[in-house]
């Protein structure tokens, strides 16, 4: 029997992650398939978890910074009142280079978040795809399609009996070419649409070719065991099974789907709440839209949610669930670090750093605090458009300047400062 080589998405970034997690997924799902577990929706959860456990090291840095930062609050609120209401080029290099020797002093980076925040969002999009579409990308659920893709393949005139069951059973979302050239092909759509079909779908399906009625059945069975959870298709989107639920009476559904968004802006709620948030002045522009943005994308999951398929509201659940746990654990611990110690460790770690670059900091503070001084002294006697030609002339020399000179090393600090701890 010819194996199916299903489609998967081809993008250049989401496409290898999804196919990383695929493989993931397939293995895990092979080893709940030796316990006697046979189902993606569990498949699923165990992924999240593993996911959010291969994270934490990332969320504990993360707690860490945030930490640090309500310690260097006052400082940071000190620079800024002693800048405040001043916009002029010299006051803001003078702020900035404050602000970096603030940070240098506590051994981090200003883009001490982006990381985790950077690694979650591609893995979501991708989980999305896998979800989407589990056969394309988990090998051990692509052998329960092998027969009816068969049987199709085999009935005399099976193109045009799929394009008129396509309309019929009104599946519009899925793209498909059936009078396609390449068999291989028209077998990879045929499994992507019996995939996707709903419970209706499928008597629509019998109707269409009644000789295979037989193998149908045993392929619908064996989808409901493998590809249901709680009674719910998890490729379907909420929306839909409350849609056909509420059709079919069958009320139980409806709730459970209600339940799939709801629960999931609930356990992004919690997470909100167990989150440790900084000592931000809360009258200030940055802490309010914190706050909101604390309480809109739990609100935007909660719409998003009904759209999307079952699985990825499941991992939507378990991963904020997850996440909660993780916080719990993680607040107990960082309310025990002895922070002066953190710092400690950082400024080493950061000085280290340093040193492989051949850089002495010292060195680059008194240039920077000369190059500012300078700066000043500049714009007290110059006018506008003297100040703006030497700053460009000085900024050519500092692109081009020798290797080994006091001022290549202040630009490799500069771009080191960028780009550390991300």
């Amino acid at each position: 029997m010819t194996t199916i080589m299903l489609t998967q998405y081809s993008g250049a970034i989401l496409g290898p992650i999804a196919k990383l997690l695929g493989w993931i997924m397939n293995w895990i799902y092979l080893l709940l398939q030796m316990l006697g577990i046979e189902n993606i929706g569990l498949t699923i959860i165990v992924l999240t978890i593993l996911i959010y456990m291969c994270m934490l090291p990332l969320t504990i840095r993360t707690q860490k910074f945030s930490k640090l930062q309500q310690r260097m609050q006052p400082e940071i609120k000190a620079i800024q009142d002693k800048y405040k209401g001043r916009r002029d080029q010299e006051s803001q290099m003078a702020m900035n280079e404050e602000t970096q020797a603030l940070y240098a002093k506590y051994g981090i980076s200003p883009t001490g978040t982006c990381l985790p925040m950077l690694l979650q969002m591609p893995v979501f999009l991708a989980l999305y795809r896998l979800v989407y579409n589990v056969p394309a990308y988990v090998s051990s659920v692509k052998s329960a399609f092998d027969g009816i893709v068969e049987g199709i393949i085999s009935t005399p005139g099976y193109q045009d009996t799929l394009d008129k069951f396509v309309e019929t059973a009104k599946l519009t979302a899925v793209r498909a070419d059936f009078h396609h050239e390449d068999l291989l092909v028209v077998k990879n759509y045929i499994v992507d649409t019996v995939y996707k079909m709903s419970t209706s779908a499928w008597d629509t399906l019998r109707d269409a070719f009644p000789n295979l009625i037989d193998v149908i059945d045993s392929t619908e069975a064996h989808l409901n065991h493998i590809n249901y959870f709680l009674g719910m298709n998890i490729s379907d989107s909420p929306f839909a099974i409350i849609t056909n639920s509420m059709a079919s009476h069958s009320y139980l559904l409806v709730f459970l789907a209600l339940m799939v968004p709801i629960t999931s802006y609930a356990s992004q709620m919690l997470n909100v709440k167990l989150m440790p948030q900084a000592d931000t002045d809360p009258d200030s522009a940055m802490s309010k839209q914190l706050k909101t943005m604390n309480y809109t994308m739990p609100l935007f999951s909660l719409v998003l949610c009904f759209t999307v398929p079952v699985g990825l509201g499941i991992y939507w659940i378990f991963s904020s669930l997850t996440r909660g746990v993780q916080q719990y654990f993680v607040n107990k611990h960082i309310q025990n670090l002895d922070l002066d110690d953190v710092i400690a460790k950082n400024v080493e770690k950061r000085k280290k750093k340093l040193e492989k670059m051949g850089i002495d900091e010292n060195q680059i503070r008194s240039a920077a605090r000369m190059n500012t001084k300078s700066s000043v002294q500049m714009s007290s006697s110059m006018t506008k458009e003297e100040r703006e030609s030497k700053l460009d002339k000085a900024y050519s020399y500092r692109k081009t300047a020798n290797p080994n000179s006091l001022t290549a090393k202040a630009n490799l600090v500069k771009d080191f400062n960028e780009r550390n701890n991300k």
